[in-house]
């Protein structure tokens, strides 16, 4: 089989499934995400799987018979617009059984204004796809359809990429061991924790994971994410001026900033003598486009936390992992498939909590959490503390550090526990090491962060 035939496994395949039983026509469901990272994949995959005929419509690359058919709109005849559509794209649509997926629609608006009249007249179901899709340039001439649902996906994550390499026992048996705050035994958290940096490694865009299911070696699997990150870096050379230099100088420093002992985005780093001010669009527009997951500092933690929030004071994590474990070994001349090995295998001599960190930021997005964290000072001391991420649970929150180095030590928790007693009930520490207690600190293996 050809890598490019691969369709994997991915859980947002469920989600659409809800949607089309629950909706029933009534809604259409919008994928939004990040380019490349299997939207219109498994989109088609499960129009294939789900309805009788399906009609795909990629806006990135559409005939002019059928963009003619959308210039023309509706109108009064919409039995006429879809029988030009079924000609034009050669399907056969059957009514409450087929399913018209508009794929890049952010590319053309005026489809997406449509939605509304579409699932009004409810002869088929809908779903979109896009990248961008919030910011004011692409929906300043229209309506949103207030009969849109909308899905965020993320690249693929670990259980999904041990999906794709075949194993479905792992997830389910480290589960059970974080429900119960049980180790998994030394043994088998060794090989957990290999996997695990494997995933790290290769990252969860499905075009690189394809290519190493099929090939295992780290330079073509390379070369894939490099064509990822030229797509990225073409994608901002669109955006109008000056923007497009702020945002292509922001990507360019992610990493160097994540590589720092304090990893808090600064203007000057970017760009000497500038202000936090100067780059609220470039990265509102890397926030939307999902390149980057941002997090911002809480100032008071609590369930509430959204009304304490300093948009100024922010982390910049990259999307994936592993195009970050690209843009950090870039241009290295060492054959790649050591230098991943080493990676994998923990022997690389390289600053791991930069990749630790992001991994983590990656998962918790992946779960639907909003990236918060807590800096923060106590009266006995001048020093600055932090909180890696605050997560929100019930009328509690749960403060989580991240270790990737064997130190156990967590000034910062012990601080935050003793400032907010009452806040929480339970405090995170994500490590290398195996799952163990300590009073209200659990230590979980960074594997277990899609839990919390």
């Amino acid at each position: 089989m050809n890598g490019a035939d691969i369709v994997f496994k991915r859980k947002i395949y469920d989600d659409l499934l809800k949607w089309k039983n629950e909706s029933n026509g009534t809604s259409a469901l919008m994928i939004e995400g990040a380019r490349r990272i299997g939207k219109s994949t498994i989109v088609e995959e499960f129009a294939k799987n789900e309805y009788s005929s399906y009609l795909l419509l990629d806006f990135n690359n559409i005939d002019e018979i059928t963009r003619t058919i959308f210039d023309n709109g509706i109108g009064n005849d919409i039995d006429s617009f879809f029988s030009k559509l079924q000609l034009s794209e050669n399907v056969t649509l059957h009514i409450r059984k087929s399913v018209i997926i508009f794929d890049e629609v952010q590319s053309y608006p005026k489809a997406r204004q449509m939605i509304k009249y579409l699932v009004k007249d409810g002869r088929y179901d809908y779903i979109e796809t896009g990248s961008l899709i919030s910011l004011k340039k692409n929906i300043e001439m229209i309506t949103l359809p207030s009969e849109e649902e909308t899905i965020r996906m993320h690249p693929m994550d670990f259980e999904e990429f041990l999906w794709a390499l075949g194993d479905e026992t792992t997830i389910p048996f480290i589960r059970k061991a974080f429900e119960k705050r049980e180790p998994v035994s030394d043994p088998i958290h060794r090989k957990i924790m290999k996997r695990y940096r494997e995933y790290m490694a290769v990252g969860g865009m499905p075009q690189v994971v394809s290519q190493y299911v099929r090939t295992k070696d780290f330079n073509t699997i390379d070369r894939e994410k490099k064509l990822i990150w030229t797509l990225y870096n073409n994608d901002v050379e669109k955006i109008p001026q000056p923007n497009d230099t702020k945002v292509s100088a922001i990507l360019k420093t992610v990493p160097f900033l994540l590589g720092k002992k304090n990893k808090k985005f600064s203007p000057n780093a970017v760009k000497k003598d500038s202000r936090m001010d100067d780059f609220d669009n470039p990265l509102e527009w890397l926030d939307q486009s999902h390149i980057i997951n941002i997090c911002k500092n809480v100032t008071d933690p609590s369930p509430i936390m959204e009304l304490d929030v300093d948009a100024h004071s922010i982390k910049c994590y990259i999307l994936d992992t592993g195009l970050l474990v690209f843009k950090a070994t870039e241009g290295n001349k060492t054959d790649l498939n050591e230098l991943y090995k080493s990676f994998i295998f923990g022997k690389l001599s390289v600053n791991e909590g930069m990749f630790f960190e992001n991994m983590v930021a990656q998962e918790l997005t992946a779960s639907g959490h909003e990236l918060r964290m807590h800096l923060f000072t106590i009266p006995e001391s001048t020093k600055n503390y932090e909180i890696d991420f605050l997560l929100k649970k019930g009328k509690k929150i749960i403060p989580v550090e991240v270790k990737s180095g064997k130190s156990s030590t967590h000034a910062s928790l012990d601080h935050f526990m003793s400032k907010y007693k009452g806040r929480y009930d339970e405090c995170f520490v994500i490590h290398t090491k195996d799952l163990r207690k300590d009073g209200k600190v659990t230590y979980i293996p960074i594997y277990m962060t899609m839990f919390l």
